[in-house]
């Protein structure tokens, strides 16, 4: 088990650090004014966009709650 917790420190270091919900929440407000979105019909176009900028530092589940939340 020691092991393993020294392994995951050591993949931590080399990792992008992970952005805040409220961090993603910002970047997602910020494409749905980009994207003039306006609706949940919009998602495709908003996740598009959205996905370059938080792809490996924000959980893909969260970002497409918040966007629904947004989009709803």
């Amino acid at each position: 088990m020691e092991k393993l917790e020294r392994e995951i420190e050591i993949l931590l270091v080399y990792m992008p650090e992970q952005l805040s919900e409220e961090q993603v929440r910002e970047i997602v407000k910020e494409v749905v004014q980009q994207t003039g979105a306006q609706g949940p019909k919009d998602m495709g176009k908003v996740m598009g966009a959205l996905m370059p900028k938080v792809k490996g530092k924000a959980d893909g589940k969260l970002v497409s709650n918040i966007v629904k939340e947004l989009l709803g």
